[in-house]
């Protein structure tokens, strides 16, 4: 067998069996989190929100119901509107004080 194919056979080997690395992939780490969006959560089954934003994807709301399961909510929802203008007020406010 001709030296070079062998060391490529080898190389090839070394390169199949190293170890993984940790991150993900970059089509996973940009992958919108919200592919559809809820208009109507009703807010008393809503334990947590958070917010996503990824250079990739439009801004994200995630909200985490009791039950433990995730929804994504329109960030344009009237409700969610409100509930970001009051959270932002309450930050002013306790900056000001």
């Amino acid at each position: 067998m001709d030296s070079k194919v062998l060391a490529l056979v080898a190389l090839l080997t070394v390169a199949m069996w190293s170890p993984e690395a940790d991150t993900k992939p970059i089509s996973l780490v940009e992958r919108c989190w919200c592919r559809s969006t809820h208009n109507t959560v009703p807010q008393r089954s809503i334990r947590e929100i958070k917010f996503l934003h990824t250079p990739s994807c439009p801004f994200q709301v995630i909200a985490k119901l009791k039950n433990n399961r995730e929804v994504c909510i329109n960030p344009k929802t009237k409700w969610l509107q409100q509930y970001l203008k009051n959270a932002i007020s309450k930050i002013k406010k306790k900056r000001s004080k």
